[in-house]
């Protein structure tokens, strides 16, 4: 039961920089991580063996990320980021007012935007969740984390051009 809420978009750009990151991360990365453990494990005892317990947190970290990366780019929808039509959709930029504060941020992954200076929401955050579908103009509201209700108004919605 998908709907395109919960399918994350990417640019095409930020599609083919995971695929080469995931691409690295699945051979030359699993690679290097497999050397450096051997090479830790020759050194002799492994339960005070500070060099192979890192070599194996990262290896985990790796795999986590390659697991992530797999996910991402088997369910994104990859294109051009939506043209603004004043409707707050994945990969928009959103001026809203936040709590009474003016807040400017782009909603989707924050893959696509590496490199940019702009906040970036999930659309399956709670402020995502709150405002997905909203026009220009339309409020509503959201629950914090510690239950506090956060009050949100969309001021702007514009296309992301990275």
């Amino acid at each position: 039961m998908s709907t395109d809420a919960q399918v994350p978009f990417l640019t095409q750009e930020a599609y083919d920089r995971l695929v080469a990151e995931l691409e690295n991360l699945s051979t030359t990365g699993r690679d290097e991580i497999a050397k450096r453990i051997e090479a830790a494990r020759e050194e002799g005892d492994l339960k005070e063996n500070g060099g192979y317990h890192a070599a194996k947190d990262e290896q985990g970290k790796q795999e986590a990320r390659i697991r992530t990366l797999e996910n991402l780019l088997k369910t994104a929808k990859v294109g051009e980021a939506p043209a603004s039509r004043g409707v707050v959709e994945p990969g928009t930029v959103v001026t809203a007012l936040v709590a009474g504060g003016e807040e400017v941020f782009l909603l989707g992954s924050r893959e696509i935007a590496v490199g940019s200076d702009l906040d970036v929401y999930s659309e399956a955050s709670p402020l995502g969740q709150a405002i997905l579908g909203l026009k220009v103009g339309e409020k509503s509201s959201y629950e914090a984390p510690n239950g506090r209700s956060i009050s949100v108004e969309i001021v702007n919605v514009e296309t992301y051009t990275g």
